[in-house]
């Protein structure tokens, strides 16, 4: 069974967000990693200053089973892109929970954080 981390929040297409600050950082968690295979190319079609919306897609990540769409869990303004997954796609599957964040969002509705799934629930969809 995946890891499901309790300092965070989630959504049903398998992202995490976890508060920092006034920020959200947004990352896939480890059940999508598992799903996905290892991850070769992340493709984040924003940049800081960019605005997202709930439920819609930010990028992609590709592995060697399939091509995926990453979609934004709160509506927001894009402050911070890893850069690192540009040329280090493996960190994705390294280390899903840390390095291998993918975007920061300082949300439109801070109380929109609070939406979004709790570990137990996210824990229940993929259990």
């Amino acid at each position: 069974m995946s890891e499901v981390k309790d300092d965070r929040r989630y959504t049903k297409d398998h992202e995490w967000a976890r508060r920092e600050g006034s920020e959200l950082v947004i990352g896939i968690t480890q059940y999508a990693v598992e799903q996905l295979g290892d991850v070769t190319l992340v493709d984040l079609n924003v940049k800081p200053g960019s605005e997202v919306t709930a439920g819609a897609t930010f990028g992609t990540v590709e592995s060697v089973k399939t091509l995926s769409d990453l979609y934004a869990p709160v509506t927001g303004k894009v402050t911070r892109v890893n850069g690192e997954l540009t040329n280090a796609p493996e960190l994705v599957n390294d280390d899903p929970w840390g390095r291998g964040w993918m975007l920061a969002i300082e949300p439109a509705d801070a109380g929109s954080y609070d939406t979004l799934l709790d570990a137990a629930a996210y824990g229940a969809l993929t259990g």
